[in-house]
């Protein structure tokens, strides 16, 4: 009976005992919205009704260089989830569908094998599947209530209200009913930034915005109150963030400061003070990516941090050396190519264009709905812009260079001065990209077409085709891309040299280059002539466009028409993306454009759309 009685006591302190252990790691909520910038009043902005998002600041730590990887939200979305860069997993498009490999999982389920209860209420949009084991639940009755008591817990809960679409007039409404008439913005205060036009239609939408944000607010407070009623408030860090900037035209989708800076703000308890990087109320200047999002997560739950994780874990027993830089892409946005990468400090933000020919910025089909981009666009068609207004539909230089602290939007480049000063700013931060790229293995250097089809071919995935120099010749491919954005009339020869190399992307990117130069010279002709007759479609679109900028449309558009015939959805939008910039000159394609559309995983959808659009505009002229 004693030795009976000794074991009940041993097993009756072990069960007891486990709580205790769970108690001391602490709960973790992520309070996460769409589409906003820093656009508080705790980051000084006297516009701004945020008292409770305000109040959280104070009793919080307010990060001053939190910033996403791209300016939209699945791109992000996947960088958040897996601690690892879209651009190496394949997921850099907006939007896609990839297939991740076995070995990278979304740190969630980390966090599920060591105890913690997980929950998502509700959005993902990670351009990926995600495993079965990723969350206890995911949807919009997910709720860390829903743990066992002894649990601790991480959950998510995205606010949609703020999203880009939600500034539209008819779903603004429904929002501005939750507000008062004095929380309720005038438009005629709203501040416009210097890149809009100021015409009543963007301070409408500006306004609107506001308004959101508001509602947004009251949101916030709900959630914390549901904490605090139920006696977790001081056993919890609360983390508040948004995935992106601002969702108005020229601010969402881009790579400038708007669309990069979030808000973040990170509230530690009593209980878990030692684990804050400074006091209640203070500020933290420490440069945060959403890459370093997923391992700090694991790092404050004391969870070990997967080795393939890019991020460094900026809070917990893990906490990494504050990084240097932090680094931001820009490729398929919805309808239209381009290949932008970014890196920046606490103090400058250096852009490499390496489609430079392209605008700064196209409207894709989404973001017309919005009033503030058809005011936009009708007064760039009506010549009643100024410059800063109207260089988004320019094309850009080779490279930019922003100081953020004297002009954080991003309005004035530095290179455009030629100062000499600057130089060793882009030579370091050059170099820093450089080196980024071939660290993590970038496959937005490899277009969408050859990315999938070359993973398809030898049957793995794209983050597993990007580890393999033998599949992916990225250094090699690295070089041409830097050489192909320089727009540079000397380097012709340079260019049409790689025409001659066995690496179809290194030929394209050839392409690319003389398409930048656009230099009409009988050398330069001759060779797209021949590259019209290259083995990969891909090449000849390029070649196509590239005659299409020498006044050779005649000879571009049998090639054109081809590749609206494509199996391959890519490769039909690469085609579309050409028909769409020599406007009228597309005429002759029409039919194949409505005949182009198709059904199937993105960019599907996106091609549809063009393949609608496009010709309705060439039939009525209408912008």
């Amino acid at each position: 009976m004693r030795h009976s009685a000794i074991v009940a006591l041993l097993l009756f302190c072990q069960f007891t005992a486990a709580p205790v252990v769970a108690d001391e790691r602490p709960n973790i909520l992520w309070l996460t919205c769409e589409d906003i910038s820093a656009d508080l009043g705790c980051y000084g902005v006297d516009y701004a009704t945020t008292p409770q998002l305000d109040q959280l600041a104070s009793e919080s730590i307010r990060y001053n260089h939190a910033v996403g990887i791209t300016g939209v939200c699945a791109v992000n979305r996947s960088c958040l989830i897996t601690g690892m860069y879209s651009s190496t997993i394949g997921t850099q498009d907006m939007r896609s569908t990839v297939q991740l490999p076995s070995s990278i999982r979304c740190f969630p389920e980390y966090m599920r094998n060591a105890g913690y209860y997980c929950t998502n209420s509700s959005k993902k949009d990670y351009n990926f599947k995600e495993s079965a084991e990723t969350w206890d639940e995911s949807s919009g009755k997910a709720h860390w209530r829903n743990r066992n008591s002894d649990q601790p817990f991480f959950a998510v809960f995205n606010y949609t209200g703020s999203h880009e679409s939600q500034i539209w007039e008819k779903n603004h409404r429904k929002h501005a009913a939750k507000l008062s008439a004095e929380e309720l913005h005038d438009p005629a205060n709203a501040p416009i930034p210097p890149f809009h036009p100021d015409t009543p239609e963007v301070r409408r939408d500006w306004a609107n915005y506001h308004d959101n944000i508001t509602a947004l607010d009251k949101w916030v407070a709900s959630h914390l109150t549901d904490l605090q009623e139920a006696g977790l408030a001081e056993e919890t860090i609360v983390f508040f963030y948004s995935d992106h900037g601002a969702g108005m035209p020229g601010v969402k989708k881009s790579i400038w400061n708007g669309g990069l800076q979030v808000p973040l703000l990170i509230r530690f308890p009593k209980k878990y003070q030692h684990l804050s990087p400074g006091s209640r109320g203070s500020t933290c200047d420490r440069l945060v990516s959403f890459v370093d999002f997923a391992p700090t997560a694991l790092s404050l739950g004391g969870i070990d941090i997967p080795g393939n994780m890019q991020g460094v874990a900026f809070l917990g027993a893990d906490a990494g050396t504050p990084r240097d830089y932090t680094f931001a892409i820009r490729d398929r946005m919805a309808e239209y190519y381009d290949t932008i990468r970014v890196v920046r400090d606490k103090r400058y933000q250096y852009h490499r264009n390496f489609m430079p020919h392209l605008p700064w910025m196209r409207f894709c089909s989404y973001t017309l709905t919005m009033p503030t981009a058809r005011v936009w666009l009708q007064m760039h068609e009506e010549g009643r812009l100024n410059e800063t207004q109207d260089r988004i539909f320019r094309s850009k230089p080779a490279e930019e260079l922003y100081d953020l602290a004297a002009d954080p939007h991003m309005v004035h480049n530095l290179l455009d001065d030629r100062r000499t000063e600057f130089e060793p700013v882009v030579h370091r931060m050059r170099e820093a990209l450089r080196a980024w790229q071939l660290e993590t293995r970038d496959l937005g250097l490899l277009p969408e077409s050859e990315m999938h089809g070359r993973a398809e071919q030898h049957g793995v995935t794209p983050h597993e085709l990007g580890q393999s120099e033998s599949w992916y010749p990225l250094r090699k491919i690295q070089t041409i891309a830097w050489l192909a954005g320089e727009r540079d009339p000397a380097k012709l020869d340079l260019l049409r040299s790689f025409f001659r190399d066995d690496e179809p992307v290194v030929r394209w990117w050839a392409t690319i280059g003389l398409i930048a130069v656009q230099a009409d010279d009988p050398k330069t002709r001759s060779a797209l002539e021949a590259q019209l007759k290259d083995p990969a479609l891909l090449n000849r679109i390029a070649a196509a466009e590239a005659l299409c900028g020498l006044g050779g449309v005649d000879r571009a558009m049998p090639i054109l028409i081809e590749a609206l015939q494509h199996p391959t959805p890519y490769l039909r939008l690469r085609a579309m993306n050409v028909l769409a910039g020599i406007g009228q000159q597309a005429q002759p394609a029409i039919a194949a454009m409505r005949k182009a559309r198709m059904k199937g995983q993105q960019p599907a959808d996106f091609l549809s759309r063009m393949c609608v659009y496009l010709p309705a505009q060439l039939e009525t002229e209408t912008p």
